[in-house]
């Protein structure tokens, strides 16, 4: 079969046989921004990461409430220079590192390529993050030196707990805060709680800067190794008496400074037209943020004691979305749900890739691990569109159509 051929057949597969009126996301790059953007590239600026980057990170930081931002290419590139500069600052020395089954693949294939060994946890029924009974009983056989959570599709799981079990047994926690931007949980910011977080500013998430993603911070020694492993290893990113004490250290010749290389890095690096998107959008993070968090709002009044459906709940704060995922009461009823969203021009999908315990690159390695709850989000779970386009009545009317779908005599909702 022909490439073009075998592509236009894989597409079609996953596209709705009815044009969409819904779609799972839409940009939040609008027409202002472009035009903003089109008029700065009249001026004689710089293109590639410069001051602009920086300008981006430090207005990031100041949102989010943490001392310190990295800007590079992408999400997934934040969680793998997460992982690294976990390994690199010797804060993982046995590299034992729980991860969650329901994440996306990125969250986890930096532990299989940086040569970790990945503890998978089943999901909490609630929350859809981490289970933390299941958590404590790994700490208590053999404490893990890292433990890396997913807020799922905004949703915090336990954190008053997760931070008593880090207190207890001492894991460096990392949080994929990808799916979350926003979102509180005890009136602070997701992102904020563990020793590093990351963030994603691709298309369709909160906010957007074309491709990108951040790692933010409080830990000014973690800071500089991030700004190192972003860019070769080197240290011209770093604040000039840091920099000049590592060439002290290292007995650099003076020459040879500006392309010295401390530890073995990537090229992640964003640029600065990108972070200058990155300006657009802080300018309206409050609105788009209060926009999801009302639609999610609608969601969940909509779908609550709904007979065969249920969704994962906020502890304790306002949950900013990407979709909205709620789970049919059986496989079955999953797929007649989406094919009533298809016919009716509303974009869904399984949550990500289901359970990452099911996935090939997990399977092929360690074998098939099987989570109930993990298993049921992954036969019976179903993103809605979540955008800050969306009206409080489009809401309604995607409800209307998913909730008109009985579950039967014999489905049950977990």
């Amino acid at each position: 079969m022909a490439l073009e051929t075998r592509r236009r057949t894989a597409i079609e597969a996953l596209s709705p046989t009815v044009p969409l009126r819904f779609r799972l996301a839409d940009a939040t790059i609008d027409q202002s921004d472009r035009a903003e953007v089109a008029q700065w590239l009249t001026s004689d600026a710089q293109l590639t990461q410069g001051p602009v980057v920086f300008q981006f990170e430090q207005q990031w930081s100041d949102w989010l409430g943490r001392r310190y931002s990295v800007f590079v290419n992408s999400g997934s590139s934040a969680n793998l220079i997460m992982y690294y500069a976990a390994l690199v600052s010797r804060r993982a020395p046995r590299r034992r590192v729980v991860v969650p089954a329901i994440a996306w693949a990125t969250t986890i294939a930096p532990a299989i390529q940086l040569g970790f060994e990945p503890i998978m946890c089943d999901a909490d029924a609630q929350t859809f993050g981490l289970d933390l009974n299941q958590l404590e009983d790994v700490c208590r056989k053999d404490p893990p030196d890292a433990v890396i959570t997913v807020q799922t599709l905004g949703v915090p799981g336990d954190m008053r707990g997760l931070a008593a079990l880090q207190e207890r047994y001492g894991f460096l926690l990392m949080e994929d805060a990808c799916p979350a931007t926003g979102s509180t949980y005890r009136d602070r910011r997701v992102g904020t709680f563990g020793d590093m977080a990351t963030f994603s500013l691709y298309f369709g998430h909160h906010l957007s800067t074309i491709e990108g993603g951040v790692v933010s911070t409080d830990d000014s020694y973690l800071y500089d190794l991030l700004l190192e492993l972003r860019s070769h290893g080197w240290a011209k990113d770093l604040d000039a008496e840091t920099e000049a004490e590592l060439s002290r250290k290292n007995n650099v010749l003076e020459f040879n400074r500006i392309f010295t290389f401390y530890v073995p890095g990537f090229n992640v690096r964003n640029t600065d037209l990108a972070a200058r998107f990155g300006l657009t959008q802080m300018r309206k993070v409050d609105w788009v943020v209060e926009r999801r968090c009302v639609n999610q709002e609608v969601y969940e009044s909509r779908f609550s004691n709904q007979p065969g459906f249920s969704f994962p709940r906020n502890p304790a704060g306002r949950t900013c979305s990407i979709s909205f995922v709620a789970l049919a009461a059986s496989r079955e009823h999953r797929d007649r749900v989406a094919a009533a969203l298809r016919a009716n021009g509303i974009e869904t999908r399984p949550l990500g890739g289901g359970s990452m315990g099911r996935q090939p690159f997990w399977t092929e390695r360690y074998g098939q691990v099987r989570m109930p709850v993990a298993d049921a989000i992954h036969e019976r779970s179903f993103m809605l569109p979540n955008h800050p386009y969306l009206t409080q009545q489009d809401v309604h009317e995607i409800c209307d159509v998913a909730l008109s779908v009985a579950a039967g005599e014999s489905g049950r909702a977990a």
